[in-house]
């Protein structure tokens, strides 16, 4: 029984990520941010309890990239439709049929999180670091944009109501997933400082920042995820 329940944890993980779809199309983002977190916990979960339990199967695997799939492939790629759809495309692009077909590209993100998840899965280089920006993170930041709208009105509309601005956030987040720069996995070595700088650092920092903005703290802190394994990268090569 103990065999199953990692795939069950996996499964769980989709079942929200669904939830979540849902909850997008009913035009309830806080709660979708929820049941995404909810996700990206049992993401997690299921593979501590795999290895914990000594029942990593190659099913296992298969089923976690096609639960995050939809939890951090398609859920993203929503987000980023919906705030296109809300924005000021159309004082940018008067043409409908070409403004009808720019309405699809935030699904681009969707793409290369495809993409991503196919490479990680043959990719024997990240069994201990990720190389690209996990789907999971790129989800996090991006469900948190339209909850910095809804729970702070006027303050960013200048930013996320911009097409511009959006597609060139879809443009970033697609690199980023499949960029090839080692970022640091949250599999710790022990409970030692210096065996675990970087992942305690982040955790330092982002402490703080949720407390004090919130969801809009999210982006920050993936940018600062991506900036401390640069740095983390840098120190390595020069030793």
């Amino acid at each position: 029984m103990t065999r199953h329940l990692p795939n069950f944890i996996t499964l769980l993980n989709l079942f929200t990520g669904c939830w979540a779809l849902v909850m997008l199309f009913h035009g309830a983002p806080e709660d979708a941010a929820w049941l995404v977190f909810l996700s990206a916990v049992f993401d997690l979960l299921d593979g501590w309890v795999a290895r914990a339990l000594r029942v990593q199967s190659p099913i296992g695997k298969q089923l976690d990239s096609l639960a995050d799939m939809v939890t951090f492939g398609l859920i993203p790629g929503v987000v980023m439709y919906q705030l296109l759809q809300a924005s000021d495309l159309s004082q940018w692009v008067a043409q409908t049929s070409v403004r009808e077909f720019i309405q699809y590209l935030p699904f681009v993100v969707t793409l290369f999180s495809a993409l991503r998840l196919a490479k990680f899965n043959v990719d024997e280089r990240q069994t201990k670091e990720f190389i690209g920006l996990p789907t999971p993170a790129n989800t996090l930041w991006i469900i948190a944009l339209p909850l910095m709208l809804l729970n702070s009105p006027g303050e960013w509309e200048f930013l996320l109501r911009s097409a511009p601005l959006l597609l060139m956030l879809c443009a970033v987040s697609s690199w980023l997933l499949v960029a090839e720069i080692p970022l640091f996995s949250f599999k710790l070595s022990g409970w030692s400082w210096q065996a675990n700088l970087y992942p305690y650092l982040l955790l330092v920092l982002s402490a703080p920042l949720l407390l004090y903005f919130s969801f809009a703290a999210l982006p920050p802190i993936i940018g600062f995820y991506v900036l401390l394994s640069i740095i983390r990268n840098q120190r390595t090569s020069k030793r």
